[in-house]
Order: structure tokens, then C-alpha cells, then sequence
């Protein structure tokens, strides 16, 4: 059988998608494919900024794709945004190349066009992906017996040689992150917070401002749109991994299941569950102002300027903790935000192998069957999280 692999097609200078043979109906599917894939699906800004350029330039319009223009146009700014006082486009267009590149990286099979964001442009390029076959061997020839015994031996030895590296080469990111997590061969429960809800009972009156006892707490029945799809997205990657999970929503879990198999706990950090956090090194505080990201019960600089809930948030805090929890002897990964933002931010590093590894990278060696906490940063664009920095690590 012919060996198949994929090179670049380098089109010639100044030369269009046309003329190198790409046609639209061939960029648009492939941009179709680019946006259902899991390096896109957690962002919708992302997927609106590319097809947002690439539908420009294949209508003939690669001239309007500047950053105020698609500030405008994309990201909703007002008539008077000035992109030298607000760097959102710049960030998403860095976001979109990432997302691209670790797209492509994972070798999709249906390929055949690469969409390119080059930096420095805002003007997509699309170049083939050439398949390309190792040509048929030549005809056989006879051989000597010492011959063939010869090559038996050979071939002996890349086999062993293969099988032996096989078992050297190192685990991927997900791997490691996660294979404690599968050691105990049961179906790992995803479970995702409840979120504390008020409902007016009575009436302030007049001029008399509103008192606590104007409120009652609804429990148990309302959860966050994006702490499901955090818990969506840790589910698919499961999934993929062969692994058995089971879903759970709001407080449809308990802590006797919790000590019958592994557990990841999704924005966790207004409800019962944070007791779980309380004592690691890094844990959220929500109990005062400013909201943020506490150092061994201290307060610290990481913290968020408003409520979580405000609209107009700009930034956020999270934190990723895998930990054997002693009070029910399985892994627990915790997967929280001070706002919704962070958890999902925190959600897609921890299914995306190339943001995984290089957040990785800062932990020392031997972290992989250590516990280990990462605290992150996220910035909000537009109502969407950014891609997530680290600014911690903590393995014990």
C-alpha cells in the first residue's frame, strides 16, 4: 500500500486563492470544518472574527479588513472605537492563530485546504494541502535465501526497536493531566454547580430601599449556561479519550459519590463544594470584596474589580486544582472562576492539548502523579474569555 502524506502548496507571489487552483467552494468548507472542530467550538467571537475575514476576502474585499473595521463590525464597538486605546481585535486575531494552529496540528483527515492568518494581517490566506504518495516499488526481484534471512532480521529488530520506543515515548498533555483520574477504571462523574438565585417575595415600598428579607433564595434549579458547557466540553473530550463518564447537574450529586469514584467539579465556587478547595494553597473567596484568588488564606493581587456578575467585566480569575482528596480517597479536578468567564477558560485548557502543555511547562518535575494546582488569567473580550495565561503552579 502507497504511503500517504500532506505538504504545503507555496502559491507564487502576489498570486490569489484563484489562481493557485483554491476555489470558494473548497475554502468555505474546509472553513466550515475548521469551526465545528473542538479548537473552535468553545468561542464564538473566535469563529465570528475568521469567517468574518475569510467571507471578506473571498468576496473580493480583503482591502476592508482593518482592525477599527472589524471592531466595528465583529465585536459590536461603538462608531468612535479607536483600536490604539483598545486592543481586543489584536488579541482575538492572536487567539484565532493559536486556534488555527493547533488545529492543523492535529492532522484533520478531510483537509485539503489551509486557511492561514499571518500576523501583522488581518487578511486570510489559503493555500492546498498536497497529498502526496510514495511511488510503487519496483518489481520484485528474486532473492537469495541468505538474503531474505537477512532482512528477517532486520526487519526483527525495527519491530522489537519500534515496540520498545512505543512504550518510551512520552504521554501526551491530556495523558498526564487526566491519567490519574482514569487509574481507578470507573466512570468519572462531570458535575456542575447550582447557581444561588433571589426571587422578590415582597414589596420595599415607597422610598424604602430594599431589605434582605424582600428575597428568598431559590435553590437547586438554575445553572449557569457556561458552567454546562465547561462541563459539555470536559465531557466530549472524555469521549474521545474512551473514557466513561457520567453527567450530573446542579446538586444532583452527593458526597457519598463523590467518595465511589472520580470526580470533576465545575464551577464549584458558590456552593457547598468549595469547602472541598477551602484548604489548598491557591482557592477563591467570595465572601468578600474584592472577589479574587486567595494564597494560602491570604488575600492577593488576583482579583476582579466588580461583581462576577457585571456585564462589563474585563478580566478574571481561575483555578484548576487535581487533587487526591483525602475525604473520599479519589481524584477530584476542580475547575472554577471567579466569574463564569474563568470557568470556561479553565475548561477549554484542560481539553486543549496545546494550551495544556504549555501551561504545564511550569510545574517542576515529577508533578504528574503529585497533586498540582494552576491559577490562571483570563481577559474578557467582548463578552467572550481570551485565551488563559498561567500565573501560578503550586505541586505538593
Amino acid at each position: 500500500m502507497a504511503h500517504v502524506s500532506y505538504s504545503l502548496g507555496t502559491p507564487g507571489p502576489g498570486a490569489s486563492h484563484a489562481e493557485s487552483g483554491i476555489t470558494d467552494a473548497l475554502v468555505r468548507e474546509e472553513l466550515d470544518r475548521v469551526l465545528a472542530s473542538h479548537d473552535f467550538q468553545s468561542s464564538k467571537l473566535c469563529q465570528s472574527f475568521l469567517r468574518y475575514v475569510v467571507e471578506n476576502t473571498l468576496n473580493g474585499h480583503p482591502d476592508t479588513l482593518k482592525e477599527r473595521t472589524i471592531g466595528i463590525e465583529v465585536f459590536g464597538k461603538p462608531a468612535s472605537y479607536d483600536p490604539s486605546e483598545d486592543a481586543g481585535v489584536r488579541v482575538k486575531a492572536g487567539e484565532v492563530r493559536k486556534r488555527l494552529r493547533s488545529y492543523y496540528l492535529s492532522g484533520p483527515a478531510d483537509a485539503q485546504v489551509l486557511i492561514d492568518l499571518p500576523p501583522g494581517t488581518y487578511v486570510p490566506e489559503f493555500r492546498h494541502l498536497k497529498r502526496e504518495e510514495q511511488p510503487a516499488a519496483a518489481k520484485r526481484r528474486v532473492r537469495s535465501p541468505l538474503f531474505l534471512i537477512g532482512g528477517a532480521v532486520v526487519l526483527l529488530g525495527l519491530v522489537i526497536s519500534g515496540f520498545f520506543w512505543l512504550r518510551q515515548r512520552p504521554a501526551s498533555a491530556l495523558d498526564q493531566f487526566w491519567s490519574p483520574v482514569f487509574q481507578s477504571h470507573k466512570a468519572v462523574f462531570v458535575c456542575t454547580a447550582p447557581v444561588p438565585v433571589y426571587s422578590p417575595v415582597g414589596s420595599s415600598g415607597g422610598d424604602r430601599p430594599a431589605r434582605v428579607e424582600d428575597f428568598a433564595l431559590i435553590p437547586n434549579r438554575f445553572v449557569a449556561v457556561s458552567d454546562v458547557n465547561a462541563a459539555s466540553q470536559i465531557a466530549d473530550m472524555l469521549s474521545r479519550m474512551g473514557q466513561p463518564y457520567k453527567l450530573r447537574i446542579g446538586n444532583d450529586v452527593s458526597f457519598r459519590d463523590l467518595r465511589t469514584a472520580p470526580a470533576v467539579l465545575v464551577g464549584f465556587s458558590y456552593t457547598q463544594w468549595h469547602e472541598i478547595g477551602e484548604h489548598f494553597r491557591y482557592s477563591i473567596d467570595l465572601s468578600r470584596r474584592p472577589f479574587g484568588v486567595l494564597q494560602d488564606g491570604t488575600p492577593t493581587n488576583w482579583t476582579i474589580k466588580t461583581h462576577p456578575d457585571d456585564p462589563e467585566l474585563s478580566e478574571d480569575y481561575a483555578i484548576v486544582s487535581r487533587v487526591l482528596y483525602p475525604g473520599t480517597n479519589n481524584i477530584i479536578v476542580e475547575i472554577t472562576g471567579i466569574s463564569h468567564y474563568g470557568t470556561e477558560a479553565a475548561a477549554d485548557l484542560v481539553t486543549n492539548p496545546t494550551l495544556l502543555q504549555e501551561a504545564l511547562r511550569r510545574l517542576p518535575a515529577g508533578w504528574q502523579q503529585k497533586n498540582v494546582q494552576i491559577v490562571l488569567h483570563v481577559e474578557v473580550i467582548s463578552g467572550s474569555p481570551s485565551v488563559p495565561t498561567v500565573v501560578a503552579t503550586h505541586m505538593w
